[in-house]
């Protein structure tokens, strides 16, 4: 039975701790020796260290033009969640599997190897492709080594669905994000004498509400399409910190913040904006400070996903999942890393978004059912 099989890999899946700061080497390991038992062709690319590596299997003939089914291997922590049982050994109660990864999206990646004999029992006239990654929930790096071997030693895919848990709807948009370190240097003094010195706190303040500012200026502006919730690019600070003692003016204060941008925004609007601030008050900073100073690291670029009405993507997506009309997600995915290499990409997965990342993680059991019923009618479409 299908779903039994598929029970299975997903209680495998699940039992390897995967979270992005460690390695998915088991599960990599695990799923080779599965792809070897079907002889199933497939190529592991690891990451620079080693420690990690993504999984490209395909089935069906080895030609362009093929389906990707990309899902990701990795896990948000559970430290410091209350989970009512192992979040790493699936629990199925009423209706629903519970474990971490089983909805953020382990869930797809089981639906697609356990559909595997299926495929290979079809004769598939263009092949599918199964893509699992890592460090989605981090960087979204993991499947660069893949995309860049797409036209060389891999043949070039015509569509890529991206699982991510959006109950089988079909998202053809989706916003970018960027992480950045802002440091502000100053130099430290007694703070009953602060004109010997500049303290970098409240120039980071005013930093930080200057970037509010700017968030206010982008919600003006609003979302033209009217799909997004909220319906803007938005910023925002999530960690600030500096100082040594409260009668020291504090050398270094440093403030962690994102930017998360609607479809065709520039990504780097926001920094952009930033940097003009951020010149324009180094001279008041080192005033007293020849030394002072602002730097801002960029952590991460997540490109956006935009539409492409009409795309092969979007038509066999929708096709599939038997919908007439596409979604925006707020979240972001994979699926711009394949946008910008040139393949059509959707977001379409079991489950429901607003279970992932929470303890008691779960995936409904008509889920992982409608998910194989995916599968098999993008089985059917392939075949011949």
């Amino acid at each position: 039975m299908p779903l039994a099989n598929v029970l299975d890999i997903l209680s495998r899946l699940v039992s390897f701790d995967t979270e992005s700061s460690k390695s998915n080497l088991g599960l990599i390991r695990y799923v080779e020796a599965y792809l070897q038992g079907l002889g199933v062709d497939f190529v592991t690319v690891p990451n620079e260290t080693g420690d990690k590596a993504a999984i490209f299997a395909t089935i069906g003939p080895k030609i362009d033009g093929g389906v990707v089914l990309s899902g990701h291997t990795d896990v948000v922590p559970v430290t410091g969640q209350n989970w009512s049982s192992n979040p790493f050994k699936i629990r199925e109660a009423n209706g629903r599997i519970y474990g971490r990864g089983t909805c953020d999206m382990k869930g797809f990646g089981a639906i697609a190897l356990g559909l595997i004999p299926e495929m290979l029992r079809a004769d598939l006239g263009r092949p599918i492709h199964i893509l699992l990654s890592y460090d989605e929930e981090t960087t979204c790096l993991g499947p660069m080594g893949v995309i860049a071997r797409f036209s060389k030693d891999l043949p070039t895919p015509g569509v890529v669905i991206v699982g991510e848990p959006t109950s089988l709807e079909v998202a053809d948009a989706q916003k970018s994000i960027a992480t950045y370190r802002t440091i502000v240097t100053g130099l430290e003094a007694h703070s009953a004498k602060p004109d010997l010195g500049a303290n970098a706190i409240p120039f980071a303040c005013e930093l930080v509400s200057g970037l509010y500012t700017f968030q206010n200026e982008l919600a003006r502006l609003g979302d033209p399409t009217g799909r997004f919730d909220p319906g803007m690019s938005t910023i925002s600070v999530g960690i600030i910190g500096g100082g040594t003692a409260r009668n020291i003016l504090a050398r270094e204060c440093s403030f962690l913040w994102e930017f998360r941008g609607l479809p065709n925004t520039p990504q780097r609007l926001a920094l952009d904006h930033f940097n003009h601030v951020a010149d324009d008050m180094l001279s008041r900073l080192r005033q007293n400070a020849p030394d002072a100073n602002i730097i801002t690291e960029i952590e991460v670029e997540i490109p956006g996903l935009s539409p492409n009405q009409g795309s092969r993507a979007e038509t066999l997506a929708l096709k599939l999942a038997r919908r007439n009309s596409t979604i925006a997600v707020p979240f972001a995915t994979e699926a711009g890393r394949f946008q910008l290499a040139g393949v059509p990409t959707v977001v379409c997965g079991p489950g429901s978004i607003n279970q992932a990342h929470q303890p008691d993680e779960y995936i409904e059991m008509s889920e992982i059912e409608a998910g194989i019923a995916f599968i098999r009618r993008l089985i059917d479409e392939l075949v011949g």
